[in-house]
């Protein structure tokens, strides 16, 4: 399973405790290679020139398929042509999280900091046109506000950098910052979800601390190269939904605030129709561009 993202990312993560039960079911190792770089393009790449056997999949957030499609004009795949969709895995819980020097306590507190001083916060992300980059931009856009982006390599990279104080602020999903948070290395200043989260008591949403309306959430799903046979799609399909109804996976991905899916095939692919277009406005409407 290639995963374009970097290791420690919430994909990265997702992929392992999934992988990990596949491989039991299946009979076979099922083994996580990371191949970060491009906006995941690289890494996609090789899984839509692979062999369509069902050995080689592609597990990836939704920025590789819905998002980076939307900002880069020389695409070497097309998201909806060359993959077969498998399953949408996971969801993940999102938050924004700030360096704890500074004190924010709410999302009023950094929209203040931000507007008082334009283009001298900066703002960590996996990467150009990752799912990092895509909220701060949107929640930029929204909230008037004048932010620096500082593209690293993974989304747990600039994670680090926002501890470290290099930027002093990053959107990224729960599981991928919990450890940090948990250790006070970032203060988690509230949560993209339309309500508070049952596992986040005191974290209040974003749109209830200081910002306008504002939601988001990021995906693993897993996808195989296009003209897989239905039999072997299938097999795979039965294969995540078995490891998701794990009581253990469950526990596990919960605690990372990962959310069990276990779609169907049609389900997966009905979604990344959908989500293009959406992100097409989105990103359309605001300018973004990789390229």
């Amino acid at each position: 399973m290639i995963v374009p993202l970097a290791a420690g990312s919430a994909v990265d993560n997702a992929a392992r405790l999934v992988a990990q039960e596949m491989a039991k079911d299946l009979g076979v190792a099922v083994v996580v290679e990371n191949q970060p770089g491009a906006a995941g393009i690289i890494g996609a790449d090789r899984v839509s020139k692979a062999a369509p056997d069902g050995y080689t999949l592609g597990g990836y957030n939704d920025s590789i398929l819905t998002m980076v499609p939307n900002m880069q004009s020389n695409m070497p795949w097309d998201p909806v042509r060359d993959f077969t969709p498998i399953s949408l895995a996971t969801t993940f819980e999102w938050g924004l999280v700030t360096t704890p020097s500074l004190h924010y306590k709410s999302a009023a507190d950094f929209i203040a900091a931000a507007r008082a001083a334009p283009g001298k916060l900066h703002y960590g992300s996996g990467g150009i046109g990752s799912p990092q980059h895509i909220a701060m931009a949107l929640f930029a856009a929204r909230n008037g506000l004048n932010v620096v982006h500082v593209p690293y390599k993974g989304a747990s990279q600039a994670a680090v950098g926002v501890a470290a104080g290099e930027v002093q602020a990053a959107f990224e999903a729960l599981p991928t910052v919990k450890s940090l948070v948990d250790g006070k290395k970032l203060d988690l200043i509230g949560v993209c979800s339309a309500k508070e989260l049952a596992q986040l008591p005191g974290v209040k949403t974003l749109s209830e601390s200081g910002s306008v309306s504002f939601t988001f959430e990021s995906w693993f799903v897993v996808v195989a190269p296009r003209n897989t046979p239905a039999a072997i799609v299938d097999r795979l399909n039965a294969s995540i939904k078995k490891a998701l109804a794990n009581p253990d996976v469950q526990q596990k991905l919960a605690a990372q605030g990962a959310v069990p899916r276990g779609s169907s095939p049609q389900e997966l692919g009905d979604l990344t129709r959908s989500q293009l277009q959406v992100y097409k406005k989105l990103i359309d409407d605001n300018h973004l561009k990789v390229d």
